[in-house]
């Protein structure tokens, strides 16, 4: 995340408008104060505060200006109308201003619009979305802790240490215009016997350059004069040496020039960090082949093995490392991908640490632990839940996927370069509370870890998954998949598993092949805004299970949802085919209840083919700790040996249906699904599968006439498989859906996108398509489409003055004139500056209702204009109508029966090129004289 000071001189995005001679323009949004111009405000469509829309028909945008800097984070932020996505909004440079095109979607005053970010409102001061539903408080008495586990990964091995960093030449990845730097942290045993197993490390999206000694921060790169880096690859240093002791050579590379960069990527960046940590396990391969040519770093610790890879990733990195392994096993298309050389390593497993996954393609034949920080201020929404519940019928089945929940954890802490009292560069805890004390996240309540402990329980389960996916120890496996162990050296932290795969046998899993009977039951879908459907409705709150993506409604994706009021009445699932648990220990089910509640009963059962019946057990659950900032509708594994069900004698290779009877007075449950489960751990072998990349193509839009063309989709791979496919219906909110069978070398999906040509300006037009893997398939670029470029010339600008020199009670007016009409607004603003000479207007001297329209309110004392605004020049707004030429600029004044001399204003415009670089305009004057 980065923390953009007060400091930061704001620039503003402004139409070029020129006094004497015309000038070419830019049409931007004005991130000015949404008080500050009418281009801030919604007009006459009765848009909330700091919302409008720019242009008309398919022209139009929607555009939202924050009040304050808005830090950028690794969740990325996205426009809403309720829980409707309806886009991805691009940043302007201001750190302000984010504007989405609509095509002809209608947006009103009703529409609810909402900015969030990782399930966190932007726009507001609210909580996240899981505030609608009020938990009770959290429990005062803590949980009785869990059984220590047989083994406990934390401790320190052996091994001496040896650390340091070594520098390589950049590197140009595909989309990026500047390089990126092959920087890393090395930290090894020195005593260790043989070739040692590789942990590399990648850091997420936090601000990229620092000036010591202030707590100004960037996101630029590379790095400005009298800035420095910021080391974010030194921020794991305290697992770094703890695994290296246990005899891994370990490497932390450092990804600040995608940092900087990743804005402009459809993807947020997850090819180009796949990239780069594919582009550092080369540099090892060649330095295994020849070590004498490593750096002195690498020599000075012990050989590595790159048979036995682990990579851990947090935040963004952690969807990197996601795409690394992927990648690595089924090739990215060549001019998406930057390393194209021979995969020479093995990735055993990968650690996300509050990852985000904006494409929800998990790797599913790569085994994974997914840490999820349950006071995450940053990813919030703990969509990184996805790597887990997204592989599920996807491939083979046999690869172990956990998820970590980590109660009072917060998303920074886990680097200590972005931790307060630890970083070499301002550092800050991302949860905030805002409107009061949390009880379950502000530091000091019992629940929040210090960020000691925080690192400490991270290092320790880094090591478990490192020790069970790489070292292949059994013993460990109850630390990660939902058996209900603790690790001791994991201290204070309360940590709860669950996990798919492995030893598993799939059961019962929601969704089209399983009916729901039974009064208190329903199958509900996990992402859809109809309350009826829903498994969570909106305004009762989110689930890191539910999380939503790129459309809502998503087919696909289903639970089933248990209420009732009175004990007694079962719910039955029904397979339409019988299933298998012969050969499992007991059945898995993974359940939500409610957070902090408490003893939740239901009796499970399950029935044969032949309808024998028999009552495995009664599964208690609580729910987890949470508040209304928390996500913390998560699912506990619960298991219930099948063994009343082999004394029933039932055909355990044909069970039909399972039984949940509540026994509890009252109370709520979402089962997510139920396996066969025994202990182990099953050797993983990729499947042979096949791969879909969406791409983009841009085109011109051209004068007149009517084109199609085809989104690019390129599929890969080995065998066939099945994806769903979403489309966007053009001039609509809705998405449309469809499986699609695929298989590499035949077009199968077929987009067709339509072009218009004109001769007006206008913005760039996108069509979409996304898809999403189901079975037998991986997905790399999950989103991609058509992109008509403008290609007219912005009109030519003039300002003229109407009246520039007035007695008091008139109105200072500048026209301002286009050369011609454009598809969309032009809009703009000039910042009032102080005068170089005589007095200066105060905001005594203007129309009190027309500053109050400006500000918001009228300063007491009055101040003068070019500080009205908090010390900063008022904003003039511009605002050209789409399909109009001209427009007016005012600044009534009022007579206030003083005698004075004349006083003036002094405008400074500011315009910005086409790469958005700021372009100081002319200075435009006006004069007021005494009435007298």
């Amino acid at each position: 995340m980065i923390r953009v000071t007060r400091g930061v001189t704001t620039a503003v995005a402004l139409v070029a408008i020129a006094a004497a001679s015309p000038l070419p323009a830019y049409a931007q949004p004005s991130p000015g104060s949404p008080s500050a111009s009418p281009g801030s405000r919604a007009g006459d469509a009765g848009l909330p505060e700091g919302w409008q829309i720019s242009g008309t028909g398919a022209d139009s945008h929607l555009v939202w200006t924050s009040p304050e800097p808005v830090r950028m984070g690794d969740a990325r932020v996205e426009f809403r109308a309720g829980d409707r996505l309806l886009g991805l909004p691009e940043a302007q440079r201001d750190g302000r201003t984010f504007r989405l095109p609509l095509g002809d979607v209608r947006i009103d005053k009703n529409s609810d619009l909402r900015v969030t970010a990782g399930g966190r409102r932007l726009d507001t001061a609210a909580p996240a979305r899981s505030a609608h539903v009020r938990p009770s408080a959290p429990a005062t008495r803590p949980q009785a802790p869990l059984p220590a586990n047989e083994v406990d990964p934390g401790k320190p091995g052996p091994y001496r240490t040896t650390g340091g960093e070594y520098a390589l030449r950049s590197v140009s990845l595909p989309g990026f215009a500047k390089p990126v730097e092959m920087r890393a942290m090395v930290v090894g045993p020195t005593n260790a016997p043989g070739r040692r197993p590789v942990a590399l490390f990648l850091h997420g999206r936090h601000a990229t350059c620092y000036k010591p000694g202030t707590e100004d921060m960037t996101g630029e790169w590379p790095c400005a004069p009298g800035t420095q880096p910021i080391p974010s690859h030194q921020g794991y240093l305290k697992a770094q040496k703890l695994l290296a002791s246990q005899g891994y050579v370990t490497v932390s590379i450092s990804a600040n020039g995608i940092n900087g960069q990743d804005w402009q990527s459809e993807d947020g960046g997850a090819q180009a960090r796949s990239s780069l940590v594919r582009q550092h396990l080369a540099r090892w391969a060649t330095w295994v082949a020849n070590r004498p040519s490593a750096p002195a770093v690498v020599r000075g610790t012990a050989p590595a093995d790159l048979s036995r890879v682990l990579l851990v990733g947090h935040s963004r990195g952690g969807e990197g490392v996601n795409r690394a392994a992927l990648d690595s096993l089924y090739p990215a298309p060549a001019d998406q991908d930057g390393y194209r050389g021979p995969v020479r390593w093995k990735i055993r497993g990968n650690v996300l640490i509050g990852p985000t996954v904006f494409g929800q393609n998990p790797a599913p034949d790569v085994p994974s632990t997914t840490i999820l920080p349950g006071c995450d201020g940053d990813v919030s929404d703990l969509q990184g839940q996805i790597y887990v519940d997204g592989t599920r019928g996807v491939s083979q089945g046999a690869a172990l996927h956990s998820a970590v929940y980590m109660v009072g954890a917060n998303h920074n802490y886990f680097n200590s370069e972005w931790t307060p009292g630890q970083a070499k560069a301002f550092a800050y805890d991302d949860f905030s509370s805002e409107d009061g004390t949390d009880p379950l996240c502000s530091p000091g309540t019992r629940t929040r870890l210090t960020a000691d402990q925080q690192q400490t329980a991270g290092a320790t389960y880094i090591a478990a998954a490192a020790r069970l996916f790489v070292g292949g120890d059994d013993k460990v496996r109850p630390l990660l998949d939902g058996t209900g162990r603790r690790a001791p050296s994991a201290g204070p932290a309360q940590v709860v598993t669950h996990a798919v795969g492995g030893r598993r046998t799939p059961a019962f899993l929601p969704g089209p092949s399983v009916t729901v009977s039974g009064s208190g039951g329903r199958l509900c879908a996990q992402v859809d805004p109809n309350a009826a459907r829903s498994c969570l409705p909106p305004e009762e709150g989110g689930s890191p299970h539910f999380v939503y993506w790129e459309a809502s409604p998503e087919p696909g994706r289903d639970a089933v949802a248990l209420r009732w009021t009175n004990p007694g009445a079962p719910v039955t699932v029904r397979s339409k085919q019988p299933v298998s648990l012969a050969g499992s220990e007991s059945l898995a089910l993974r359940l939500i209840v409610p957070p902090n509640t408490t003893g939740t009963q239901l009796d499970v059962a399950v029935t044969d083919a032949a309808g024998k019946r028999a009552v495995l057990g009664r599964a208690r659950v609580d729910g987890m700790p949470g508040s209304p900032r928390t996500a913390s509708s998560w699912a506990r594994e619960i298991r219930v040996p099948l063994s009343a069900a082999s004394r029933a004698r039932l055909d355990l290779k044909r069970i039909a249906s399972l039984e949940l009877t509540p026994r509890s007075r009252d109370g709520r449950a979402w089962l997510m699904d139920a396996w066969g489960w025994r202990p182990g751990t099953p050797a993983v072998r990729p499947g042979a599968l096949a791969r879909v990349d969406i791409g983009r193509l841009s085109v011109k839009e051209g004068n007149s006439g009517v084109r199609t063309y085809r989104v690019p989709v390129r599929v890969s791979g080995q065998g066939s498989g099945q994806v769903r496919l979403f489309v966007p219906k053009p001039d609509s909110d809705q998405v449309t859906s469809r499986l699609v069978t695929v298989r590499p070398g035949r077009q199968d999906i077929v987009v067709p996108v339509t072009v218009r040509g004109n001769t007006r300006f206008g913005y760039d037009l996108s069509q979409d398509a996304f898809v999403k893997a189901v079975r037998g398939v991986v997905v790399g670029a999950h989103r991609g489409g058509v992109t008509a470029r403008n290609d007219d010339p912005m009109p030519k600008v003039t300002l003229t003055p109407v009246a520039d020199d007035v007695t008091e009670g008139a109105a200072l007016t500048w026209r301002v004139t286009l050369s011609e009409p454009a598809d969309v607004d032009i809009m703009g603003a000039i910042v009032l500056e102080p005068v170089t000479g005589g007095a200066e207007l105060s905001t005594a001297d203007v129309d009190r209702s027309w500053l109050e329209e400006q500000l918001g309110h009228v300063p007491d004392p009055p101040v003068a204009l070019s500080r009205a605004m908090e010390g900063s020049g008022l904003y003039l707004g511009v605002n050209i109508a789409a399909g109009q030429t001209s427009t007016e600029l005012r600044v009534p004044t009022v007579k206030d029966g003083i005698a004075e001399p004349a006083e003036s204003l002094r405008g400074q415009l500011t315009t910005y090129d086409a790469d958005w670089d700021p372009v100081p305009g002319p200075v435009i004057t006006g004069t007021v004289r005494d009435a007298a």
